[in-house]
């Protein structure tokens, strides 16, 4: 057997770039776990069985069978007007220029709004939210009471809800958030949920992304609508070459 062939069924033949080309054609996750020698050997075991029922489906006419060839007849359409758009969608191309053209001719689509980090312990009592409020006051930790008296499933994580814009959370929370200073702690903040105190953490001012921030995020996107743009295009130039007739009454 040949150095590049890691298997034979009948007189078939399964290569390592067979086996490469397969990996290739799996999502990101599947292709890590058939990347060790245990996962690769699975790997061919799984296409040996392939090429059985292939072998075995010719042994069998099913080449032939009319249902088959009219399913093979609708893939290979399929398949070939699939291949034709992205023919024409890799012609596409976009270089920096138009990419820097378009992020200093959009100066607002960058702009960062203020984010509040902050912690929170809800209660459904007002007494209790009291009792809590003043414990911290007395030099409880604000983790740590999260913990103890939360009730939001960011108990886990001592209260913590990370960084968030306004308009996140419902209007009263949001109010006292975005209003106390970092390491300010508020007073008892009633909302449809219960009763809240609330402690920022963090703050971060409105900003604009710089452009190698956004460069390769906005170059896809640009290239997506440039793709889209040629599609359209060429379709309705297919749409001249071609007679086209709509029959409405039988749709």
């Amino acid at each position: 057997m040949e150095k590049n062939v890691v298997a034979k069924v009948g007189t078939s033949e399964i290569t390592q770039q067979e086996v490469l080309r397969t990996m290739q054609s799996m999502p990101r996750e599947q292709m890590a776990q058939f990347s060790q020698a245990n996962g690769r050997k699975q790997l061919v075991e799984e296409m040996v069985l392939r090429e059985l029922l292939y072998l075995d489906a010719k042994d069998q006419g099913f080449d032939k069978d009319e249902a088959f060839l009219a399913e093979l007849k609708e893939a290979k359409e399929f398949l070939l007007k699939q291949y034709a758009v992205k023919k024409l969608v890799t012609t596409v191309e976009i270089d920096d220029e138009e990419v820097k053209g378009y992020y200093e001719g959009h100066p607002e689509s960058f702009k960062t709004p203020v984010q509040v980090k902050a912690r929170h312990i809800l209660v459904a009592d007002e007494e209790e939210a009291r009792e809590i409020l003043n414990e911290i006051k007395g030099g409880k930790d604000f983790g740590e009471a999260a913990k103890e008296y939360s009730t939001c499933p960011s108990k886990e994580r001592g209260g913590d809800l990370g960084f968030f814009t306004s308009g996140q959370m419902v209007k009263e929370f949001d109010e006292v958030a975005f209003n106390l200073e970092v390491g300010e702690l508020s007073h008892i903040v009633k909302t449809q949920f219960g009763y809240h105190l609330i402690q920022v953490e963090d703050k971060k001012e409105s900003g604009t992304q710089t452009f190698e921030e956004v460069k390769d995020q906005l170059k896809q996107f640009l290239l997506q609508q440039k793709q889209s743009l040629r599609y359209v295009e060429y379709t309705d130039t297919l749409k001249k070459k071609y007679p086209i007739e709509i029959n409405e009454a039988a749709i």
